[in-house]
């Protein structure tokens, strides 16, 4: 398939994204494979993918790689994808496409009936792409290299069982937020959208704050009200139920709006329902220590002078030249 095909194939699905209607069937299905997906946020997530995939953002991403395309010969590259939020791995799903590559798919059982939807629409749109996807329930096989998504314990296993491959293995990443105290009220309710989006589920969410000392804690977690429906879903709320009530009985002081939970920690990875922060003194002291840690980072929010900083709001709204990692996909399965 010549890349201009592949090309039109991916405007069209983010055009017939933009425009999809999925029954409240469809969206119960999705749910009761997974209990985090509720309807808002597997719409949030096929909405994003639908304002990226537009003829001036392709162009823009695949031009550096244009060269690479002359005598490109297919290849296969495998994906184990993972199912924490909706659609997490569309990104590389549409990497390996758009380069020329066959995929064969690893879904995750906690995200495999929306990705499905999206393949088989891609698939109405571009009947070659058939030829392009194999779905594989059991081992994966005759593969030429491998994208694998897991936990740090799962890595390891990837690392060991893929070794022979031209891999990729993806690990545990945070997201967090450098805030100065002068930030305006639009700011922190953007803020939110970077936290309780998917319930903070993805590595993109923000799960740490550093601030200043004497920070108006008052004014940050009344500006998270808009997002207070996360506790009336059942799974975040036993969370924060939980948590509360561990804070509570071993006397760990806390702040508490009645859904969101914060607490001093140096830990970089916190549990649903709750915010770690750390005070700083000195921002730049701050990003020199976090310069040691920017294998474990994949967003920074906020006032950050020195490390790549994302918008108030935008964690979850990553463009097609965002990799996760800040590793080149594309770069990688032109030169599989």
């Amino acid at each position: 398939m010549k890349l201009i095909e592949r090309k039109k194939a991916f405007i069209i699905l983010g055009k017939h994204l933009k425009n999809l209607t999925l029954d409240e069937i469809f969206l119960e299905k999705v749910f009761f494979k997974n209990r985090w997906f509720i309807k808002k946020f597997v719409k949030s997530s096929l909405k994003n993918i639908a304002n990226i995939l537009n003829e001036e953002n392709i162009n823009k991403f695949l031009e550096p790689y244009i060269h690479m395309e002359k005598n490109k010969i297919s290849k296969t590259a495998a994906l184990v994808l993972a199912g924490n939020i909706p659609m997490v791995g569309f990104h590389d799903l549409f990497t390996v496409l758009i380069s020329g590559n066959k995929v064969n798919l690893k879904l995750s059982s906690k995200d495999d009936i929306l990705i499905k939807k999206v393949i088989d629409i891609l698939i109405e749109i571009q009947p070659g792409f058939k030829n392009y996807i194999k779905i594989e329930n059991s081992h994966l096989k005759n593969f030429d290299g491998i994208i694998a998504t897991g936990s740090n314990n799962t890595a390891r296993y990837f690392e060991s069982y893929f070794r022979k491959y031209k891999n990729i293995i993806r690990k545990n990443r945070i997201s967090f937020a450098i805030l100065n105290g002068m930030e305006s009220a639009e700011e922190i309710q953007n803020l939110g959208k970077d936290i309780f989006t998917y319930f903070g589920l993805g590595c993109r969410n923000v799960s740490k704050i550093f601030i200043p000392r004497n920070f108006n804690f008052s004014f940050l977690l009344e500006n998270f009200k808009n997002f207070e429906f996360v506790k009336n879903h059942n799974k975040y709320k036993n969370n924060y139920d939980y948590n509360k009530a561990i804070f509570l009985l071993n006397n760990i002081s806390h702040f508490d709006n009645g859904f969101v939970l914060l607490k001093e920690d140096k830990s970089f990875f916190s549990p649903i329902s709750t915010i770690f922060y750390e005070f700083y003194d000195n921002l730049e002291k701050l990003e020199f220590n976090l310069q040691f840690k920017k294998e474990a980072i994949q967003c920074v929010v906020g006032s950050s002078l020195k490390l790549k900083n994302v918008n108030f709001g935008e964690t979850q709204k990553p463009n097609l030249w965002d990799f996760a990692d800040n590793i080149d996909t594309l770069e990688w399965n032109y030169k599989l």
